[in-house]
């Protein structure tokens, strides 16, 4: 959603970076461009002045003209900024001191409520709790079965008014979600996440129906799910909203759309409350708070490794990763490691989105398309093999390669050429696990070992390693290498 913004700011920061010193003309010059991009991302004009405004201050006040590397401290401002104008700080979720915790959600109709409905529940599991779903939506029978299959998938119980009501499209919402109030606290639920109707458009009995549930249940939070690719329309049915509902939070969905991503930038600042959540694909696991200094960070193609280092935690199993990389300095690493390896991989997402996370990708890389079929050929390349090959490639021969080819539906050369990359990448591997310890004979020299050139000289299984030694950094020690923390971009200028 974000890419052209993004280009545009590495174009600007590329230019600066040419420069020995800034006057005050070329901070002008410079937030001029800033305001341009902002705008052509459908950002609101009163955001865009604000935000503009400030960077100036700043760097006017800072006197950037005696600055050793001016293009840093102007990145640094405009990263600090960026992350205000999206909220500053991560939601904090509270909870009832008298469960269950009720969630409110409201928002017009096709903005994906329901499915995000399930998705938070989901959220709630993942963070030890014992959600339940409300379908209070008796407007539309579809949502209410929509709904029942999600609480399915995610595997939580569902509150919902008896089929006759549902079908007659006649019953109360109000009663519906105070029977699921009171239906939780007997099954122990300590959280209740309420999926009201939605409209079309904003009118008064949708208002109206949503403030009473409202004044009913009393929520804890109350969270408006709006639509990215709405652009500056999401910010308007925000302010409706908030001034009838008194919004906490806003879940801003489809951001992994193609849309400018104007109403990212813009709802908080307009409507004074923060983006709560977001959604970044059609799958219930792309769910999760939203992170503003991280997001400013891709923004400004900075990365994103904390959420990146999230993934890789959720992917992979800790036990299993360190083995494999014990196999892959040892060189004992195998095609069925290699494809384990894959598989964890693609549980963390698009690969090009895992690629906009790592900082200093230029943006050549950072644009290349890697389709999932390209993916799919190299498993099924893989899966072609019979297990002695995937040990011990060196087997792998003219007559295999055809059979390979022909089982995988790919030509010959794929199958030499996917071999000889894993060789290098396990050669170089093992290279940096250090040189082989070889056996000596009295006059000190090293013996020769008898069987074929090649052949494994190790146990089979991982070498003894110390695990600590691959094992995952915490997220603190990751953040302290992000920009603006630890040694931050003060001390490079």
């Amino acid at each position: 959603m974000f890419e052209s913004l993004t280009d545009r700011f590495d174009g600007i920061f590329s230019r600066l970076r040419g420069k020995g010193r800034l006057s005050e003309a070329d901070v002008d010059e410079v937030l001029r461009e800033i305001r341009l991009a902002l705008l052509e991302a459908d950002v609101n004009l009163t955001v865009v002045k604000s935000l503009q405004g400030r960077i100036r201050e700043r760097a006017v006040g800072e006197d950037l003209s005696q600055a050793l590397n001016p293009a840093l401290q102007v990145k640094k401002i405009v990263l600090e900024e960026l992350t205000e104008t999206l909220g500053g700080q991560t939601l904090r979720i509270t909870y009832a001191s008298k469960p269950p915790t009720v969630v409110l959600m409201a928002g017009l109709q096709g903005s994906g409520k329901t499915t995000n409905s399930a998705k938070l529940a989901r959220w709630f599991r993942s963070q030890g709790r014992n959600p339940m779903l409300v379908g209070a939506d008796l407007q539309r029978p579809a949502a209410v079965q929509q709904l029942r299959t999600l609480a399915e998938r995610v595997g939580v119980p569902v509150y919902l008014a008896p089929d006759d009501v549902v079908a007659s499209g006649t019953g109360d919402p109000v009663e519906v979600a105070q029977g699921a109030i009171a239906e939780a606290r007997r099954l122990g639920r300590d959280v209740v996440i309420i999926d009201t109707a939605g409209r079309l458009a904003i009118d008064a009995e949708l208002m109206e129906q949503v403030r009473r549930i409202s004044d009913e249940v009393r929520p804890d939070f109350t969270f408006l799910v709006v639509d990215a690719m709405t652009g500056q329309d999401a910010v308007t049915v925000a302010e409706n909203f908030h001034a009838t509902l008194e919004l906490d939070g806003v879940i801003l969905t489809k951001l992994d759309g193609d849309a400018r991503g104007g109403a990212a930038l813009s709802v908080k600042e307009i409507v004074g409350r923060p983006i709560a959540f977001a959604s970044t694909g059609e799958q219930l696991e792309d769910f999760d708070l939203f992170h503003p200094d991280r997001l400013a960070g891709r923004i400004l193609g900075e990365g994103d490794l904390a959420t990146l280092i999230e993934k890789a935690e959720t992917a992979f199993e800790e036990e299993q990763a360190e083995e494999a990389a014990a196999r892959l300095l040892d060189g004992t690493f195998t095609f069925d490691d290699f494809l384990d390896q894959m598989q964890a991989i693609k549980k963390m997402g698009p690969i090009s989105g895992l690629m906009g996370m790592l900082p200093g990708v230029p943006k050549e890389v950072r644009d290349v398309e890697i389709e999932d079929h390209q993916i799919a050929r190299i498993e099924a390349i893989i899966r072609s093999m019979t297990p002695g090959e995937r040990t011990d490639p060196d087997l792998i021969d003219q007559s295999r390669r055809t059979r390979i080819a022909r089982g995988s539906g790919t030509s010959s050369s794929d199958v030499s050429q996917l071999v000889a990359q894993f060789k290098q990448m396990r050669q170089m591997m093992q290279q940096m696990g250090g040189p082989k310890r070889g056996r000596k004979n009295k006059k000190g020299r090293k013996g020769k070992v008898k069987g074929r050139s090649g052949g494994r000289v190790t146990a089979k299984g991982p070498t003894p390693i110390d695990k600590a030694a691959f094992s995952l950094p915490s997220l603190e020690e990751m953040e302290a290498q992000l920009p603006g923390r630890g040694r931050g971009l003060d001390d490079l200028g």
